[in-house]
């Protein structure tokens, strides 16, 4: 048996106030990849994410988590999450905020040494161990972030438009950071709004007004439906009748 996570979503839907967030959304999110939910904003992305990672409850529907061929009931020990909005405490150093996490997770010394080592070279942060969160730019802020959510290797990453208000040269970075990680056995969904960043994944979710138009790999899609861009997708799918 593998030890990766696959999260099955099951005609799941959300009001949020009078709005209709999401509108029964079915689709899977495949073990040992990485997936991108893409959209504009409103699209119902973070709705999703939030409902992925137990944030959100949805109004009906029901998502399923399985590592292997088991059905997990509790997703929260296999989850690392990086919110969209700004998540870390601007007082405490890069350091302050592993050891933060590394009491939530309760891992021991020697782990905690090892991946703190690893992880600081990978994302090239070993200069700014001491340097306090208000002062880092705003890549340096997302590769803490995934340092911080990364400490206790999950199997399920969860990222919630990781990349936006960055340059460029860090949305690069980041998403490499990713590209390394998800080849260790991670399952790893992200949400996005920038269309380059949707052709970088193995399966994209479409969603539009709380609506799911398609799911599957990016080239694929755009050959069915003789796209010269992933965005024009919106241009060649109506949203599903309601």
């Amino acid at each position: 048996m593998n030890n990766y996570i696959s999260v099955n979503i099951n005609k799941v839907a959300k009001m949020m106030l009078n709005t209709k967030a999401l509108n029964n959304i079915t689709t899977t999110f495949e073990e040992h990849i990485i997936h991108g939910i893409i959209g504009p904003n409103g699209a119902g992305k973070t709705t999703l994410i939030r409902i992925i990672a137990s944030l959100l409850k949805a109004d009906k529907g029901n998502v399923n988590y399985i590592l292997g061929n088991k059905k997990l009931n509790n997703i929260k020990s296999y989850l690392g999450y990086f919110p969209q909005e700004p998540s870390l405490y601007p007082d405490l150093s890069c350091q302050e905020h592993l050891e933060f996490f590394k009491a939530l997770h309760r891992i021991s010394d020697n782990a905690f040494n090892e991946r703190c080592e690893q992880l600081y070279k990978v994302t090239s942060m070993t200069p700014f161990k001491k340097r306090k969160i208000n002062s880092l730019s705003g890549g340096m802020y997302k590769k803490l972030g995934l340092m911080c959510v990364l400490l206790h290797r999950p199997k399920l990453l969860l990222l919630d438009e990781p990349t936006i208000g960055v340059d460029p040269l860090s949305r690069r970075e980041l998403w490499d950071l990713v590209y390394n990680f998800a080849k260790n056995g991670m399952t790893v969904i992200m949400s996005t709004s920038y269309m380059d960043e949707a052709e970088q994944t193995n399966k994209i979710h479409v969603l539009n007004e709380g609506n799911l138009l398609v799911s599957g790999n990016p080239l694929e899609i755009m050959e069915r439906y003789h796209l010269n861009k992933i965005e024009d997708i919106f241009l060649k799918i109506d949203n599903p009748k309601t």
